[in-house]
């Protein structure tokens, strides 16, 4: 078990204002009293646990994460259950993809049971921030980037991982029963061989100026396709996809190294066999998506990430050709994979795959 030295925070925010701010957070604005820090030095390892006020980081001008982009994160959430406990959800898993990601930026890797011990030591030094409107979480960003000071093309031989917290409510906040996607043409997000299954600052970069482009045209989200063909659906900005057909079936793009290996995607797949259903992990084609969107064979589509949790797909645009995903709401699997999922994260259901790690 890993100690944590802790340092007192001189000046916590006062529980009126606590409760004003979790009322209604927008995803991602409002964070909590305190962080945890780990340093890493090659020779060295890991050391210097602590949990601390939250507070800004003094860099030098050279730290190489500002020049090199060594740096990697995480999303994950801490659930308030009904039966008062507070709890994780899969975090051995962010574990597991934060080391793979470490592997594929030439990162020191993280012991998967720091990484764990250090969410659960901010979950409960701030267990007083979880909102308490319906579907409040805590999400943790747990992240990790290059801090030597130097200057030249290598790895960093010094990182420093860091874990804060947010309160937040639903992540779209429209209202709408289903989101719009836009259809890049004109940008991709990640390439074979790339850092596509990596969650690295850099793909989240590279996305936005086609997200840029999604909402400046009035769409929620964009799509991207493949590099290679620009024909297979890959994922959006920062969620996976999945293709509802008539026969019951589900399609999903497999993973093949470009786009991310969500955690909430592996879930539904085993809760949506787990249901009976037939999930398939293969490629699936713009146009096919459009045909059988237009045919009827295709009856719901929707996206799916920490942040998130499921959001159903209603209309979908590419260049001037626009197609609805069946009536242009959740559809039936959609909203009974949601509820399946949601159910056991609150501890309103059976853990089957031990997902739910009390604290």
């Amino acid at each position: 078990m890993t100690s944590f030295l802790h340092d007192p925070h001189p000046n916590p925010t006062p529980a009126a204002r606590r409760a004003e701010l979790v009322a209604d957070p927008q995803f991602g604005r409002v964070f909590t009293d305190h962080m945890v820090s780990v340093r890493y030095r090659e020779g060295a390892g890991w050391h210097e646990a602590r949990l601390m006020p939250r507070g800004p980081l003094t860099l030098d001008p050279a730290t190489a994460v500002l020049h090199y982009a060594q740096e990697i994160f995480e999303g994950l959430k801490a659930y308030r259950l009904d039966d008062g406990a507070m709890a994780l959800f899969r975090a051995d898993a962010n574990a597991a993809r934060f080391n793979a990601s470490a592997r594929r930026m030439a990162m020191a890797e993280l012991p998967e049971g720091l990484f764990v011990a250090a969410c659960k030591e901010l979950i409960r030094a701030d267990a007083s921030w979880f909102p308490q409107a319906e579907g409040g979480s805590l999400y943790l960003r747990p992240f990790m980037y290059a801090s030597e000071a130097f200057l030249g093309v290598k790895p960093s031989a010094e990182y420093h991982f860091l874990v804060i917290a947010s309160p937040v409510g639903n992540y779209f906040k429209s209202g709408a029963p289903a989101v719009s996607l836009w259809v890049s043409e004109d940008y991709t997000r990640a390439a074979p061989g790339g850092t596509g299954a990596a969650k690295c600052g850099g793909n989240y970069a590279a996305s936005l100026a086609a997200q840029q482009q999604a909402i400046a045209l009035g769409f929620d989200q964009v799509v991207f396709l493949d590099a290679a063909e620009r024909r297979w659906i890959e994922e959006l900005g920062g969620m996976n996809m999945f293709f509802v057909f008539a026969d019951g079936s589900i399609v999903t793009p497999p993973l093949t190294g470009t786009i991310l290996p969500g955690i909430t995607r592996d879930a539904l797949m085993l809760l949506a066999r787990d249901s009976g259903l037939t999930v398939r992990e293969e490629p699936y084609a713009i146009d096919q998506w459009q045909a059988d969107s237009e045919s009827g064979r295709l009856t719901e589509s929707f996206a799916c990430g920490t942040a998130a949790v499921v959001t159903p797909v209603g209309k979908v645009t590419r260049g001037a050709a626009s197609f609805t995903i069946g009536a242009g709401g959740p559809g039936q699997v959609t909203a009974m994979l949601k509820d399946k999922l949601v159910a056991i994260q609150r501890g309103r259901a059976p853990d089957p795959h031990g997902w739910v790690d009390k604290i």
